[in-house]
């Protein structure tokens, strides 16, 4: 039992280690913490639109010069076609967070050092992108109705980010990178990591794809945007990969839980 006198950082991971009452509590508050604050501060840098947009129509530019400022001409495949409209609202706003936490909370109970990569390559790439969010803010182009861009959320759903509850701990430029993009390669390696049924694998290997087009088609995201969610992504699951191999059994030995042993490697289970 803690008291007082004994709480220590020692004593803390020991109870965490052995009573999974607490062990379970901790890493709900840890991912709750770790959302809110992503939030908070993401949501706090919302008062530099001329720099938003110059950068927005910056990424235009170089859209253009490289050849592929397609945008407007995919939304207009799906603009007028409600089925389609509908199917990619639901997948910008469904298949994100309620998918994440769906699955983490699968991980969790099932493949916990699957989950435990997982969760530490989110919030490792999302602090990354708080800091390119705060340095390089971006408009997304359903900011841009003069070039053609419709926000397909605003006009065909009422699903939005951007609720008035919401918009406290929402920044509207944060563009790039997409991390709608980037998080499902993060659960696509983690649910793989943690199955080998070949169907599950099709399934979650499809997500990346289908969020791409969805923060195309909705106008939420640049195409050059889902690259760089993409990189940023992998920056945090190399991260992850590192507290692994090194971070969490260097951890282990300043608190004195046990002998110097690596993490292995997370690889497919049943």
């Amino acid at each position: 039992m803690i008291t007082r006198s004994n709480i220590t950082p020692r004593r803390v991971a020991e109870v965490l280690t052995e009573k999974p009452l607490y062990r379970h509590f901790a890493e709900v508050a840890l991912v709750v913490l770790a959302f809110l604050a992503y939030f908070a501060v993401r949501g706090s840098v919302v008062d530099r639109a001329p720099e938003a947009f110059e950068r927005s129509f910056q990424i235009i530019n170089l859209e253009r010069d490289i050849g592929f400022f397609w945008e407007t001409q995919m939304q207009a495949l799906v603009i007028g076609k409600q089925f389609l409209v509908q199917m990619f609202n639901f997948i910008y706003f469904w298949l994100d967070f309620p998918l994440i936490a769906l699955i983490g909370i699968w991980l969790y109970t099932r493949h916990r050092r699957q989950y435990t990569l997982t969760r530490d390559a989110i919030l490792l790439s999302g602090a990354i992108a708080l800091i390119i969010y705060n340095f390089f803010p971006v408009a997304p182009p359903r900011f841009l109705p003069e070039m053609g861009f419709i926000d397909t959320m605003a006009e065909y759903s009422n699903l939005s980010y951007q609720a008035q509850s919401t918009q406290p701990f929402v920044n509207p430029y944060a563009s790039v990178p997409s991390l709608h993009v980037g998080w499902p390669v993060l659960l696509a390696v983690g649910v793989i990591l943690a199955t080998k049924k070949k169907p599950i694998w099709l399934l979650i290997a499809l997500l990346p794809v289908a969020q791409f087009f969805a923060v195309v088609f909705t106008g939420n995201h640049f195409i050059f945007d889902a690259p760089v969610g993409v990189v940023v992504a992998l920056t945090g699951l190399g991260l992850a990969l590192a507290m692994q191999r090194w971070g969490y059994p260097a951890l282990g030995r300043l608190l004195g839980l046990g002998p110097p042993k690596a993490t292995p490697t997370p690889t497919c289970s049943t």
